[in-house]
C-alpha cells in the first residue's frame, strides 16, 4: 500500500516533469517564431520593390535592420535573462516581436518598415539566447540536455523552412503586409502560451552587464554597416561614408580596450590567443557571410530583377535552408564519429561550388529547375558547415572554456550573417550602376530615352530602371538595366563563392593536425551558458 507521503512525492515529480516539458515546448515555439520573423522578409524583396519603391541601398537596410540588433544584443539579452529571469525575456521578446511585425505590416513607406524590422530584431535578439538557456536550465542530465538542445535546433531549422513557404504563399495570394500580420498573430499566441506554461529560471551568480563593450560594439558595427551599405549610393569618397568608417574604426578599437578591462566581458578576447580558435573565428565570419550573401543575392535575382512571385522565390529558400532540417539527424551522427573539421571544410566547398555555378546562370533564365542543383549544393554545404562550426570552435580550446567559445562563436556567426546582405548589396549595386551607365552610353537608343533612363537611374539606380513600365520612355532601357543587374549579382555570387572557398582552404590547411586540449581543472563555463551550445541554423 502506497503511503500518502510517497504519493505526494510522486505527484511533485510528475508536476516537475510536466513543467519541464511545457518549458521545452514553449522555448521551441518561441525560437521557431524568431527564425520565421528573421527569414521571411527575404522572400518578399520583390514585393517591397513594387510597393514601396526603395532606391539604392534602402532594400538592403530592410534585411539588416532586423539582423543588426540580433548580432549586437544577443549576448547582452542572455546576461539579462540570467540576472532578472528568463521567462520575462521570453514573454517580453515575443510581445516586442509582435509589435515590430504590426509596425511593419502597417508601413506606408520604407522608414516605417525599417522601424518595424528593428523592433522585431530586438525581440528576436532576446528570444535566441533565452530559449536555449531555458532548455539547458530545464534539463538535469547530459543525455536530457543533448536531447533538449537537439529539439531546440530542429525547431530553429523548422522556422527557417517554414518562413519562405509562409512568405511565399501569403505574399503571392495576399500581400507582403499579410505576411507580417500572420507572424504578428503567431507572436501574440506564442507570448500567451509562454506566459501560461513556461517555467522561470535564472543564474545571476557572477553575471553582470558589460556596458562599455555593448555600447562600443553597437556604435562600431552600426557605423561599419552604414559605410558599407551607403558606399555605392553616396559615393565611397563622400564625407558621410568616410566619417562612418572612421567612427567604426575608433569604436571597434575602444571595444577591444573595454573587453580587456571588463570583469565579465561580452566577448572574451583571451580566447583569441589560441591560434586555432582565431582561425575558426575568421572562418565563421567569412563562411556565414558567404551563405547569407548567397541568400540575399538569390532573393534579389528572383524577386526584384526577374519580378517572379514570392511563392517561386520561396522555392529557392527552401533549397537553401531546408537541408538544415532534413540532414540534422545524419549530421549529428557524423559529428560523433568524424572530425568536425572535415565536415566544416566539405560544407564550405559545396557552398563555393554552388555559388560559382549560380554566377554562370544568365539573368534571363527564369526556370526554377536551373536553380535546383546550384542552390541545392549551397544548401547542403550550409547545413554541414553551420552544424560543425561550433563543434570545431569548442574543440580548439580547453574543456573548461567551451561555453565561452560557443557564445563567442555565436556572436561571430551572427556578425557574418549581418555582413552578407550589406557587402553583397554594395558590391552588386556598385558594379551594376557602372555597367548600366556604360551600356546605356554605348547603346543605339534615342537621346531622349537615354536622358530619361539616366534621370531614373540617378534617383534609384538600375533597380529603379528595371521596374519602370516597359512602354515608357525609360522603359526602353529595361533590358540594359536587367543585364547590368545580372552582371552585378553574378559578381556577388563570385564574391560569396570565393569567401567560402577561402574559408575551406583555411580550415584544411591552418587547422591540420587537430588541436591540443589542456586538462580540465574543474572550472565551469561562464555562468548561465550551456556547456554545449547548439548551432543556430538560419
Amino acid at each position: 500500500m502506497t503511503s500518502p507521503g510517497i504519493k505526494a512525492v510522486e505527484a511533485r515529480r510528475g508536476h516537475a516533469r510536466a513543467t519541464r516539458k511545457a518549458t521545452l515546448i514553449t522555448s521551441c515555439l518561441a525560437v521557431c517564431l524568431a527564425q520565421i520573423a528573421l527569414a521571411m522578409p527575404a522572400t518578399l524583396n520583390g514585393l517591397f520593390q513594387e510597393s514601396l519603391h526603395p532606391v539604392g541601398s534602402q532594400l538592403t537596410w530592410i534585411s539588416d535592420a532586423f539582423l543588426l540588433p540580433v548580432t549586437v544584443l544577443e549576448l547582452t539579452f542572455g546576461v539579462l535573462g540570467d540576472l532578472f529571469g528568463r521567462k520575462r525575456l521570453l514573454v517580453g521578446g515575443t510581445v516586442l516581436l509582435a509589435v515590430g511585425e504590426v509596425v511593419a505590416a502597417t508601413a506606408g513607406g520604407v522608414p516605417q518598415l525599417w522601424a518595424g524590422q528593428l523592433l522585431g530584431g530586438l525581440g528576436a535578439a532576446a528570444l535566441f539566447p533565452t530559449t536555449l538557456a531555458m532548455v539547458a536550465a530545464g534539463t538535469h542530465t547530459a543525455r536530457d540536455r543533448a536531447r533538449g538542445i537537439a529539439v531546440w535546433t530542429a525547431s530553429l531549422s523548422t522556422g527557417g523552412f517554414v518562413a519562405p513557404v509562409l512568405g511565399g504563399i501569403s505574399g503571392t495570394y495576399g500581400s507582403w503586409k499579410l505576411s507580417f500580420v500572420i507572424v504578428a498573430v503567431l507572436a501574440v499566441i506564442t507570448a500567451l502560451i509562454c506566459w501560461l506554461l513556461a517555467e522561470d529560471s535564472s543564474s545571476p551568480e557572477g553575471r553582470s552587464l558589460d556596458w562599455g563593450g555593448q555600447i562600443t560594439i553597437l556604435i562600431g558595427l552600426f557605423a561599419l554597416l552604414y559605410a558599407v551599405i551607403q558606399g555605392p549610393t553616396d559615393g565611397w569618397g563622400s564625407p558621410s561614408v568616410i566619417g562612418a568608417f572612421a567612427v567604426a574604426a575608433v569604436f571597434l578599437v575602444l571595444f577591444g580596450f573595454a573587453e580587456q578591462r571588463a570583469g565579465t566581458p561580452l566577448l572574451r578576447l583571451g580566447l583569441f590567443r589560441n591560434r586555432a580558435f582565431t582561425i575558426v573565428s575568421v572562418i565563421t565570419v567569412v563562411g556565414m557571410f558567404s551563405f547569407l550573401g548567397t541568400a540575399y543575392a538569390t532573393s534579389i535575382r528572383i524577386g526584384v530583377i526577374q519580378h517572379q512571385s514570392p511563392l517561386r522565390t520561396s522555392v529557392a529558400f527552401v533549397l537553401l535552408g531546408g537541408f538544415s532540417l532534413v540532414l540534422t539527424p545524419l549530421i549529428s551522427r557524423l559529428l560523433e564519429r568524424a572530425n568536425p573539421r572535415w565536415l566544416l571544410s566539405g560544407g564550405l566547398l559545396l557552398m563555393a561550388t554552388g555559388d560559382f555555378w549560380m554566377a554562370t546562370l544568365d539573368v534571363r533564365e527564369t526556370s526554377l529547375g536551373a536553380l535546383f542543383a546550384p542552390l541545392g549544393l549551397a544548401g547542403i554545404g550550409y547545413a554541414f558547415s553551420v552544424a560543425s562550426v561550433t563543434a570545431v570552435a569548442v574543440n580548439t580550446v580547453p574543456i573548461r572554456y567551451t561555453g565561452m567559445a560557443s557564445a563567442s562563436t555565436s556572436l561571430l556567426r551572427d556578425l557574418g550573417f549581418t555582413l552578407g546582405p550589406a557587402l553583397i548589396g554594395a558590391v552588386a549595386l556598385g558594379h551594376a550602376s557602372s555597367a548600366f551607365q556604360s551600356h546605356l552610353s554605348s547603346s543605339s537608343l534615342a537621346p531622349a530615352v537615354k536622358s530619361a533612363a539616366t534621370e531614373v537611374a540617378r534617383s534609384g539606380g538600375p533597380l529603379a530602371v528595371n521596374s519602370v513600365p516597359p512602354d515608357s520612355a525609360p522603359g526602353q532601357a529595361v533590358s540594359l538595366a536587367r543585364d547590368a543587374l545580372g552582371q552585378g549579382y553574378s559578381l556577388g555570387y563570385v564574391v560569396c563563392g570565393t569567401a567560402a572557398l577561402v574559408s575551406c582552404l583555411l580550415a584544411v590547411s591552418a587547422l591540420r593536425g587537430g588541436w591540443k586540449d589542456t586538462p580540465d581543472t574543474g572550472e565551469s563555463p561562464a555562468a548561465g551558458t550551456p556547456a554545449t551550445a547548439a548551432p543556430e541554423p538560419l
